[in-house]
């Protein structure tokens, strides 16, 4: 029996149990598709690309070396994907396709079109829950329905899983080397060269993290001017490094970890568990792929298509450092710091009273760690028109987020040079201080009143 595996954002040959299934089943070839015009309709960042085309040349010497021929096909599109491996299946006799389920309306759509062709072409199509520890829709509440607030579907999460002994897992036995080509579908711009794409990189990488950051996670997740958190994000949202994986590796040195949820090593896996939480917000509302709120009262609230504040927001040019300074360091570097995300998101959303989907896609399209669930999830939270959402009432003052997570400025001057010799007191708000200068900038002029603009957005969500 002929079997193909089909990667999507799965990158990876290690903990890989659909992967493992098709090996078993003799698999001797797999696929990725190329989708240029998707990832564009997707609003995919240029760096997260240049990232998954280095990933994928890796890996398509890894798979070469255990016996498998990784064929990079162009099919710049969802329906083209579908044409395409239906015809490779015709053409190299293809009985079985094993992959990895992806939750968003498209790719779900585009693998229901697979199927139904799959039928006529007598193939069978076997698909796995790879990116998740618990399949979404498994676990619900009392009523049998998913869980709209974080907290309980934490607990019910942890009560299925907390006696679980995660492990890493090898690869079964597999053919003998082939023979790997580079594919100029992979030519790339080089803009993610700081981020490493091989296993053996990446494997220091999170041992590092959980020997040496783990345990002052929480206490340093906050302060943007040191790297106290994990930077796994971009190699979970392309499936390098699985959150089986990770789990496998805490519990290698923590093994009662998911059993003291109070504990600070219990910290980011609280927030793996945030991930998941996502996904499985995804895959049940559909409609949140569509960009709607999910909580649909939010839909008449008047939002202000301000394209002046929105491009200063975008530009870092708001007049307060941290919003700046945060928004800097994502077009530089593609990544932001995730307390940075929350008040950036707050600022648009709450000070400037502009629509979340507006910066939600101004994300997607900087991000190397780009993913709609997570992005989604956390954008409707920080506009208050999600599930699970900060109340409105919550408005993150970003004078007061500096001096409480950059206290000495460490973070804005890195960023922002220009205020490098503004003393550690007065760079949260340099405006004052510059005016009694004599500075005839107007550069650091806030565009937004806080104590106004908060008024503004309480009575607007209040209607």
């Amino acid at each position: 029996m002929k079997t193909l595996f089909w990667f999507r954002r799965d990158l990876r040959l290690f903990n890989n149990d659909a992967l493992y299934r098709a090996i078993d089943n003799g698999c001797q070839d797999a696929v990725f598709f190329i989708t240029e015009k998707q990832w564009q309709q997707h609003d995919v960042a240029p760096i997260q690309i240049d990232l998954l085309k280095r990933r994928l040349a890796f890996l398509g010497q890894l798979l070469a070396d255990k016996g498998i021929t990784l064929h990079l096909i162009d099919a710049h599109d969802y329906s083209g994907c579908v044409d395409k491996l239906s015809a490779f299946c015709q053409q190299h006799s293809i009985e079985s396709v094993y992959a990895n389920n992806e939750y968003e309306l498209n790719e779900v759509e585009r693998d229901n079109a697979f199927l139904a062709k799959a039928d006529s072409l007598d193939v069978h199509f076997y698909s796995y829950d790879g990116d998740v520890i618990a399949p979404p829709g498994s676990i619900k509440n009392q009523s049998g329905e998913m869980f709209k607030v974080f907290t309980p579907f934490k607990n019910a999460w942890l009560k299925q899983f907390q006696d679980t002994h995660f492990y890493f897992a090898e690869p079964p036995n597999m053919p003998p080397a082939v023979q790997w080509q580079e594919n100029e579908l992979l030519t790339s711009d080089g803009s993610s060269e700081k981020w490493p794409v091989d296993d053996e990189t990446l494997s220091h990488v999170c041992a590092r993290f959980i020997d040496e950051k783990l345990g002052t996670y929480q206490e340093q997740r906050d302060i943007p001017g040191i790297k106290g958190t994990s930077g796994l994000s971009p190699y979970l949202a392309l499936g390098i490094i699985s959150v089986h994986q990770l789990l496998a590796l805490i519990q290698q040195r923590h093994p009662d970890v998911l059993k003291n949820a109070k504990s600070s090593l219990f910290c980011w896996v609280n927030e793996l568990i945030w991930r998941e939480f996502y996904r499985h917000l995804i895959a049940i509302y559909p409609n949140l792929s569509k960009y709607a709120n999910f909580n649909d009262k939010y839909d008449a609230l008047a939002w202000r298509d301000d394209e002046h504040d929105f491009n200063a927001w975008c530009e870092g040019k708001t007049g307060y450092p941290l919003v700046d300074a945060a928004m800097r360091q994502l077009l530089q570097t593609g990544w932001m710091h995730n307390r940075l995300r929350m008040v950036v998101a707050s600022f648009l959303t709450k000070h400037l009273l502009i629509d979340w989907r507006k910066g939600e896609r101004f994300f997607m399209k900087h991000l190397i760690d780009g993913d709609l669930a997570s992005n989604n999830g956390g954008w409707q939270w920080a506009a208050s028109t999600g599930c699970d959402a900060q109340p409105y009432f919550r408005i993150f003052n970003p004078i007061t987020q500096s001096e409480r997570f950059d206290p000495d400025g460490e973070f804005i001057r890195k960023y922002l040079p220009e205020l490098e010799k503004i003393p550690a007191k007065h760079i949260h708000f340099p405006h004052d201080y510059l005016a009694k200068q004599g500075s005839k900038s107007s550069y650091w002029s806030p565009i937004v009143d806080h104590k106004a603009a908060r008024e503004r957005a309480l009575n607007a969500f209040k209607v």
